[in-house]
C-alpha cells in the first residue's frame, strides 16, 4: 500500500519522537480497494498537545477539533487530520459523543469505529484489522463493529452512512446491520437536515444507488416521509411491472450518476398517491403529478437544506418529465431557447431512465424512440449554433428603430417576437437584410 510522500513525511515525524502513528479508515478501505484516497487521516498515539509541539516547527497545525483530539496539519500535499487514539463516552443526543477518552491503545480507538472497512489502519508492520473488514470488503459487504444496535444508537447518522457506503462503493449490507439500522430508523429525526442532505447526496451518484434505494425504502421514509406512501403503491397500469417506490429506485439506478438528473428521479413520482385516481377500467392515472411533484420537490430540497442551485436545476426536470418531447426542429429549437442545452441534456436523461424503469410495452418504446430523436434534433440545433433567443437573432430593438421600422414600444417586442419565430420555423436566414427587409413589411 503505497503512502504519499507528504503523509509518510508525518508519519516519520511523529514515530520519530516515540509516538504510534497510522493512516486510518477511508484511506486504508479505498487503497485496498485499488483507488487513490480523497484524503489521508492518521491516527496517533501522541495527544493534541504532542502533535503540535512535534509538527509545528515544520507545519501549520489548526486546532480544528482539539477537544476531541484532533489537530489538521497543512502540507504541501494538502491537509491531514491527525486524531489521537480515543474512545466515546455516551451518546444522549444519538449523534455526538457526550465526552471522549484518549486511551494508548489503536486497537480501541478501531473498536469506536461504524463500520468495519472503516476500522482498518497501517502500521509499521502492515495491516491492522482487528474486526475482518478486509474480509469483508473482498465479500463486498457493509457490516457494523461490533453490535450494530449499539452503534446506530451512539450515532443515528451511521444508518445513512451504511447506505450511502453500500451505494458508493456497490456493496451489499450485512443482514443484521440492515435490520439494525431498520429498527433504529426512528432515530434518524435528531439528526440534521444538512447532514442528511449531504449522505443523500453522496448515496443518490453511487453505482449502486439504484438497489440501496429499492431495499431501503422504509428507513429513507423517516427522512423524506413523502416516500412512505409509495412503498407498495400499486400503480394499476400495464405500463408498470412494479411497485411505485420499486419503479422510482429503478429509474435512479438507470439514469448517469449526474447530481440533478438523480435527485429528479428520486423526487420525480412522489406526488403521484396524491394525484392517483382509477379510470372506469380499472387503470390507474395520476393527472397533474408532474407540476405538483415539482412542488413538492422544491419543498423536500429546502426542508433537507439543499443549495438552492439543485432546486432550482431539479425543479423543471419534474415538472416536464412527463411531457411528450418535440418530434420537429421547430419545436428542438424552442425547447433548446427556453432551456439551454445543458438542461435539455438533463431532461432526455430523466426521460429515458425514467421510461426505461417501466414494463418494455411498445407505448415505452415508442416515447424512447421520441427520447432519441429530440436529443438528435436539440443536439444538432446546439453544435450549428442555431438562432434559438432573442440574443441570438441578428437585429435588435436598436436596429429596428435605427431603421424606422417602428418606436419603442409593445409593437417592437412583438415585432421582434415574430421574426425570432419566424428564423425558428425556417422560413427566414438569421441575417441583418433579411430580417430588416421582413421587418418593414410588417403592418402590425
Amino acid at each position: 500500500m503505497e503512502v504519499p510522500v507528504h503523509v509518510q513525511e508525518l508519519l516519520d515525524a511523529l514515530r520519530a519522537g516515540g509516538f504510534t502513528a497510522c493512516p486510518v479508515g477511508g484511506c486504508v478501505r479505498d487503497s485496498l480497494l485499488g483507488r487513490v484516497p480523497g484524503d489521508w487521516d492518521l491516527c496517533t498515539s501522541a495527544r493534541p498537545e504532542q502533535v503540535k509541539q512535534r509538527l509545528s516547527g515544520r507545519w501549520r497545525t489548526v486546532d480544528t477539533g482539539v477537544a476531541h483530539g484532533t489537530v489538521t496539519v497543512l502540507t504541501a500535499g494538502g491537509p491531514v487530520e491527525v486524531t489521537t487514539f480515543r474512545v466515546e463516552d455516551g451518546y444522549s443526543d444519538h449523534r455526538r459523543p457526550d465526552g471522549v477518552r484518549f486511551v494508548a491503545s489503536l486497537e480501541e480507538d478501531l473498536a469506536r469505529r461504524d463500520f468495519t472497512v472503516n476500522a482498518m489502519a497501517l502500521d509499521e508492520g502492515g495491516i491492522v484489522d482487528p474486526f475482518g473488514g478486509r474480509a469483508d470488503l473482498e465479500a463486498r459487504v457493509i457490516r457494523c463493529v461490533g453490535e450494530p444496535a449499539a452503534r446506530f444508537e451512539e450515532d443515528a447518522l451511521r444508518i445513512l452512512r451504511a447506505l450511502r457506503f453500500a451505494a458508493c462503493l456497490d456493496f451489499s449490507i450485512e443482514p443484521a446491520t440492515l435490520a439494525a439500522a431498520r429498527a433504529a430508523a426512528p432515530t434518524l429525526c435528531r439528526v440534521s437536515a444538512e447532514r442528511v442532505f449531504a449522505e443523500l447526496d453522496k448515496l443518490l451518484r453511487g453505482a449502486g444507488a439504484g438497489r440501496v434505494l429499492a431495499e431501503s425504502g422504509d428507513i429513507l421514509a423517516q427522512v423524506i416521509p413523502a416516500i412512505g406512501p409509495c412503498l407498495g403503491f400499486d400503480l394499476h397500469t400495464p405500463r408498470h411491472d412494479r411497485d411505485l417506490w420499486a419503479h422510482i429506485a429503478r429509474a435512479v439506478g438507470l439514469a448517469p450518476a449526474r447530481r440533478n438528473v438523480r435527485w429528479a428521479l428520486l423526487l420525480h413520482d412522489l406526488a403521484k398517491p396524491a394525484c392517483f385516481a382509477l379510470d372506469a377500467g380499472g387503470v390507474g392515472h395520476a393527472p397533474g403529478h408532474a407540476a405538483r411533484g415539482a412542488a413538492l420537490a422544491r419543498q423536500i430540497l429546502a426542508d433537507l437544506k439543499a443549495p438552492g442551485r439543485l432546486a432550482r436545476a431539479v425543479e423543471p426536470l419534474v415538472r416536464w418529465h412527463d411531457t411528450p418531447m418535440p418530434q420537429d426542429l421547430p419545436g428542438a429549437r424552442r425547447w433548446l431557447g427556453r432551456w439551454g442545452w445543458p438542461t435539455l441534456e438533463e431532461m432526455v436523461a430523466v426521460k429515458r431512465a425514467d421510461l426505461r424503469a417501466h414494463a418494455a410495452t411498445a407505448v415505452i418504446r415508442r416515447r424512447l424512440e421520441e427520447a432519441d430523436r429530440f436529443e438528435r434534433l436539440a443536439g444538432e440545433a446546439h453544435r450549428r449554433g442555431d438562432c434559438v433567443s432573442l440574443e441570438q437573432l441578428a437585429v435588435n430593438g436598436s436596429d429596428l428603430m435605427r431603421a424606422g421600422v417602428c418606436k419603442a414600444g409593445p409593437r417592437l417586442g412583438r415585432l421582434l417576437g415574430a421574426a425570432l419565430n419566424e428564423v425558428i420555423e425556417g422560413r427566414l436566414e438569421n441575417d441583418p437584410e433579411t430580417l430588416l427587409a421582413w421587418a418593414k413589411t410588417q403592418k402590425n
